[in-house]
């Protein structure tokens, strides 16, 4: 790490990079680990980052979402106005948060529960993550297909630190857990 003459971290890299990511969808779906996963596979590349989760008032059901930002510069504010990138569960989170993506920012959107819809300025992924999920093995992975077909359109974490995380959150008595999540992620990745 370099820093500079007042001791603070600096980056000599001219292409810095930041990217604000909405993931929403409903509770029950794992909107919060996708964003943790990001977030984490952030810090063991060296990245700035936060995380901002919102619950609805529902526990399984109801709407929720998070908001990350990976970056290789200090962040100031967890609160995500306008993202580069929105990953999208569900219908109502689509109609919710497709006004909070930046003008050429990327949506990468579940097909199995939203209908397809083009937007003008934006570029559009829709892929069927439940239906993938489920021939994975468990329909509970949705979540780590998509993160696999983001990392598959944009490197924002690498795949190595993404499968660290996933094997740091697997019961040690559970291994079945993290490779049903390492195939869905395996998937994801040939989508885009």
């Amino acid at each position: 790490m370099d820093t500079g003459k007042h001791g603070k971290r600096v980056s000599r890299r001219k292409d810095k990079m930041t990217e604000r990511i909405i993931v929403a969808g409903e509770g029950g779906q794992g909107i919060m680990l996708l964003g943790k996963v990001l977030a984490e596979a952030g810090m063991l590349g060296g990245k700035y980052v936060t995380w901002l989760p919102a619950y609805g008032a529902e526990v399984r059901g109801g709407t929720a979402h998070c908001m990350v930002t990976l970056s290789d510069s200090p962040i100031g504010s967890p609160y995500i106005e306008k993202a580069d990138t929105a990953i999208i569960l569900n219908s109502p989170s689509f109609g919710k948060f497709k006004n909070r993506v930046k003008q050429n920012g990327v949506f990468f959107v579940n097909s199995s529960l939203v209908e397809p819809k083009q937007l003008k300025g934006f570029r559009m992924f829709w892929h069927p993550f439940t239906s993938i999920a489920v021939e994975t093995g468990n329909i509970k992975v949705a979540n780590m297909v998509a993160i696999g077909c983001l990392l598959a359109f944009k490197e924002v974490v690498t795949k190595k630190s993404v499968l660290a995380v996933i094997q740091n959150h697997t019961p040690a008595d559970r291994p079945q857990i993290g490779e049903v999540n390492r195939r869905a992620l395996e998937e994801g990745m040939k989508l885009a």
